[in-house]
């Protein structure tokens, strides 16, 4: 007999043995301890992309679509909720009006911004080397005051929504095209980015969310065709602007998980989908929307915190502004109000029509356009135009063109105020990591002390002075919440210093953020034009290797920059304003509008979409029961970006 036999002989013996030993003592009644069942790892699980819903809400169009989808389906973000009561008031949130336009200022900077657009104008040559010859609004004002409209038809074909069976509630066109003499409220549930929570009808959180859920539910149902019942299999991809109010964001999660019944979400921002849908590794992302221009720096799929700006002007504005020219020159169709949602559709209409960049087109020109309204004749109009076609849109690189008065008009990248839910969020990491940053501190100052003339030359104390302060600033606005004291626990750090410059290194801390603060409050309420604010997203960059980067891949996207010309304009103006150091370091400086030939409105979802199907992603899904026990803090631990 072998060695491995003899060994395998001895191995069934005990085996025997041991089952003897339990069976005597189950008889004796001995309770021996129960073994834990070996649990196995889970398994990845294949995710199906055509059970994923990616949502991208803007201010005023959504788009929404399964992420197989080639395009989103798009439509005005908007509901008409019924009275609940007869009699009761009437509510309308309003489309091109806004807080700030009526002020005793509002029509002096108006023409101030005029005048600028025009000198800027005149400034620069066209392509033949010629200087562009204004042409006054009084000139078009003489032939547009005679222009009386033609008949085209008896009836326009254009009829208002039927609420003959009384709909609860009425989603996009229809929600548009309500009669105003119906008893229903017109809601936009997102404003400049943002959930419109105001002090009038519908405007609490939890209407609004509710409105939000309605549309989303409605598009979801009659749209893509998927029963909501149906919810509990698909997952959901949730786009958010880059500065946005986390309160909100966790009030909408939890409505499209706990509510809706989707069984997981991915919550990213729209800059970095931006760069997946366009195919860039890093770019400096300008998004222009209805209401709102955001800009981040997005390097290898991270965005910057210190570049992150958001304008609170868009396409809107200057729709509003164009309207504003066209009274000066003498519009043909004088029953236009701004407070009609009709209204507004026709002069955005004229807008995307008209409106251009390209400062080789001058002179006046001859246009028709259409009037259809419901209960009235099809009517043509013919307007005469000159500049204004290209003042207009100038206004987004000259805001006090826009007539808003005491308003924010810009928004930087503030620190999250906290949640009771998330008790370790990167306040918390801030003040337990005080003490021992403040130690380490106290102990360099202490070697550098002990060194033969440490700290006694005035110079080299001032200049260590403002290395501690910038190192402090910058590791306090990295995001990670690394910095010890207060310092920048409101904005990101490179901001403040771009704005303050070269400061007294000499005054004490407290007076240098007092300072600062009042500075940042300043600029928050000035109206940087979109060039300016490129420029200065940039220069918040940390190294001059990424500001590189930057320059030479500018991606705008987003609707509110769709004109002829706009390419080359924004890029000549960049080319003209950048610091000369760059100038020679920047091989080639690009402006990217239509990356891949895309429509440049349809970016960001599309980058949802890819997102969608990376590997990479598996990670970043938070589910329906790990939200329902753990809430706000599974964003902290799951988005790709510091929560």
């Amino acid at each position: 007999m072998t060695q491995a036999e003899k060994e395998q002989d001895n191995g069934k013996e005990k085996e025997k043995e041991r089952d003897k030993e339990k069976e005597k003592e189950q008889q004796r009644g001995v309770k021996r301890p129960i073994a834990p069942p070996v649990i196995p790892d889970p398994l990845q699980e294949q995710i199906q992309s055509n059970f994923i819903v990616v949502i991208h809400p803007g201010s005023r169009t959504l788009r929404i679509g399964r992420a197989t989808d080639n395009l989103p389906v798009g439509l005005p973000h908007v509901i008409a909720r019924r009275h609940k009561q007869p009699g009761q008031p009437r509510y309308e949130d309003a489309w091109l009006l806004r807080d700030g336009l009526n002020k005793a200022e509002s029509n002096e900077q108006r023409q101030n911004g005029l005048k600028m657009v025009d000198q800027a104008i005149w400034s620069k040559k066209m392509s033949n080397g010629v200087r562009r010859t204004p042409v006054s609004a009084e000139q078009a004002r003489a032939y547009n005051c005679q222009i009386r409209p033609a008949v085209l038809e008896s009836s326009s074909r254009v009829k208002w929504t039927n609420t003959a069976n009384q709909p609860h509630h009425l989603v996009g066109e229809e929600a548009l095209h309500v009669n105003p003499s119906d008893c229903y409220n017109i809601h936009w549930p997102i404003v400049r980015g943002q959930l419109n929570v105001h002090a009038g009808a519908g405007g609490s959180l939890t209407a609004v969310l509710a409105d939000l859920e309605t549309i989303w539910s409605h598009v979801i149902q009659k749209q893509l065709e998927i029963p909501l019942k149906d919810l509990k299999y698909y997952r959901c991809i949730l786009l958010v602007p880059d500065i946005c109010n986390r309160q909100h964001i966790k009030e909408v999660v939890n409505m499209l998980l706990l509510n809706m019944g989707f069984s997981a979400i991915i919550v990213h921002q729209e800059s970095v989908c931006a760069t997946f849908g366009s195919g860039l590794s890093s770019a400096c992302v300008v998004d222009v929307g209805d209401q709102k221009s955001s800009l981040c720096c997005v390097e290898d799929g991270v965005s910057h915190r210190n570049s992150r700006l958001c304008l609170a002007y868009g396409g809107s504005d200057v729709t509003r502004t164009f309207f504003w020219l066209l009274q000066r020159a003498g519009f043909p169709y004088r029953d236009c109000q701004l407070s009609s949602r009709l209204n507004c559709q026709l002069l955005q209409h004229l807008k995307e029509t008209f409106c251009h960049l390209n400062q080789d087109i001058s002179g006046l020109k001859d246009h028709e356009f259409q009037i259809r309204l419901p209960e009235a004749p099809a009517l043509l109009y013919q307007v005469r135009l000159g500049d204004e076609k290209l003042q207009a849109p100038m206004g987004l690189f000259y805001p006090t063109t826009f007539g808003i008065v005491g308003q924010k008009m810009t928004s930087l990248q503030y620190r999250s105020q906290g949640d009771s839910e998330d008790p370790h969020d990167e306040h918390y990491l801030m003040a337990t990591q005080s003490k021992q940053d403040q130690s380490s501190k106290s102990a360099a100052d202490r070697k550098g002390l002990s060194r033969p003339g440490g700290g006694l030359d005035g110079e080299m104390s001032s200049q260590g002075g403002a290395g501690e302060l910038s190192d402090l600033n910058r590791s306090c606005g990295s995001g990670s919440g690394g910095g010890g004291m207060k310092v920048e626990t409101e904005f990101g750090p490179a901001q403040g210093e771009c704005l303050m410059g070269v400061g007294e290194v000499e005054e004490p801390l407290s007076a240098h953020l007092s300072r600062k603060t009042a500075i940042m409050s300043q600029f928050e309420s000035k109206a940087l034009g979109l060039d300016k604010a490129i420029l200065h997203s940039i220069d918040c960059c940390a190294s001059d290797e990424t500001k590189r980067k930057m320059y030479s891949s500018i991606l705008v996207v987003g609707g509110g920059l769709m004109f002829q010309g706009a390419q080359e304009f924004l890029l000549h103006r960049i080319i003209n304003k950048m610091p000369p150091s760059f100038r020679r370091l920047v091989d080639n400086l690009e402006v990217i509008t239509r990356p891949k030939d895309m429509d440049p409105r349809l970016i960001s979802w599309k980058g949802g979409a890819v997102l969608a199907c990376l590997d990479t992603t598996q990670e970043m899904w938070i589910h329906q029961r790990e939200w329902q026990r753990f809430g706000v803090r599974m964003l902290r631990e799951r988005a790709a970006f510091v929560w």
